[in-house]
């Protein structure tokens, strides 16, 4: 049987829409369009020394 108390006890309520957009927005979290810039810079600075 389930122990409707001792559920009770665990549960932790998820976070706001708006604190959950601040912990998401306040990681700096490299995307796949920002990879392809960097080795884009990356290969034209290995051109520019050759």
């Amino acid at each position: 049987m389930i122990n409707f108390e001792e559920e009770l006890k665990k549960f932790h309520p998820s976070l706001e829409v708006e604190d959950a957009e601040d912990a998401i927005y306040n990681q700096d979290l490299t995307d796949m369009a920002d990879l392809l810039v960097k080795m884009i810079k990356e290969s034209e600075h290995k051109e520019g020394n050759q």
